[in-house]
């Protein structure tokens, strides 16, 4: 006897029949698949290999700067909005990150630039270092160098606490000493427009006065990581070139802040710039050695974990954010067993 096939209306009378019985999630019945929203993220770390050295991206959290037009200079505001809205970018709100390297050369555990600490200038969503440190496994103890790229509010404020006590109890600092003495500057402190940067630097650095060391352009201060001099966003600003065997990653601080505006429009202005055309012209030419070479950076102020490479792009450049990439950890390969020694003979009797 042939078997009968199943037709369509078979297949969907006995669909209607199991949503009857509520045997299908969402149906109703109490199979239905339910579940509450959850509010938890992911951890604030990401970590990559770069030659025999490792770096573990840290955040300190984003940073909400506002209508792009009170920021962002030299260009009309709808082209600001243009380049914000083609590239599927909020228009009327940018928001920076803060991504901290912590670059572990087998002989120094280094971390570079530290966020807002307790200032909450720009909101409360900034001061997580700590928590992003832990959560990837590294205890504040265990940094021995903080490499500083200048001594803007955003990037030295988490190495004391409100108290004046150090957070990072094992660390020397390392910056410039021209960014250093421009803004632990007392007399400063009677200027509205930088008294803030000024008594949060004045905070967080003076604390470790006896452990700073002042580092110079072309200065390899560590075991492969190399000073690199790119002034404008402050008097001493600094870049820093990471190398492990033949793999070399260039840490940019605040050379860029935005991954549109200020890649592919390099010579538009930053509000914040001490000296807007000085840096405007080191942007240009840092980026062009960049994509030149095809180095990859680390961007400070770029889409979580700022990792990534710039090409030409026209009179500009674009960036290429490269792809995180999660490798499991393969398990710890359990102790052997030790040997049991061996039972003694039985006795004649």
């Amino acid at each position: 006897m042939m078997e009968r096939r199943a037709t369509r209306r078979d297949l969907l009378m006995g669909a209607s029949a199991l949503a009857g019985a509520g045997l299908i999630a969402g149906t109703g019945g109490g199979a239905a698949a339910r579940a509450p929203l959850l509010k938890t993220q992911v951890p604030y770390y990401y970590r990559f290999g770069l030659g025999k050295a490792q770096v573990t991206m840290v955040s300190d959290g984003p940073l909400p700067l506002g209508d792009p037009s009170g920021t962002f200079l030299g260009a009309a505001k709808a082209d600001i909005t243009k380049m914000l809205s083609d590239n599927y970018l909020p228009t009327d709100n940018v928001v920076l990150e803060q991504n901290a390297p912590v670059v572990n050369t087998g002989t120094h555990l280094v971390l570079f630039d530290t966020g807002m600490g307790f200032q909450k200038m720009f909101g409360g969503t900034t001061g997580r270092l700590l928590t992003s440190l832990r959560e990837a496994g590294i205890l504040p103890g265990q940094i021995d160098a903080i490499v500083i790229s200048h001594a803007h509010i955003d990037h030295i404020g988490g190495m004391a606490d409100q108290r004046g006590r150090r957070l990072f109890p094992n660390a020397k600092v390392y910056l410039s000493q021209a960014d250093f003495d421009f803004w632990t500057d007392e007399k400063k402190l009677s200027d509205d427009k930088v008294k803030a940067f000024v008594k949060h630097a004045r905070d967080n650095l003076l604390p470790y006065r006896d452990r700073i060391v002042f580092i110079k352009d072309g200065q390899e201060f560590l075991p492969g990581i190399t000073a690199m001099a790119a002034p404008g966003h402050t008097v001493g600003h600094m870049i820093f070139m990471i190398q492990s065997d033949n793999r070399k990653v260039c840490f940019v601080g605040d050379l860029t802040h935005h991954q549109v505006l200020l890649v592919e429009k390099p010579r538009l202005e930053f509000a914040y710039d001490t000296d807007p055309k000085q840096s405007a012209a080191t942007r240009v030419r840092v980026l062009d050695m960049l994509a030149k070479d095809k180095i990859p950076l680390l961007a400070y102020h770029f889409p979580w974990p700022g990792f990534g490479y710039v090409s030409k792009q026209g009179d500009g450049f674009r960036y290429h954010a490269t792809p995180m990439e999660i490798v499991p950890i393969p398990p710890k390969k359990a102790p052997e067993a030790a040997p049991q020694p061996a039972a003694p003979a039985a006795k004649k009797k």
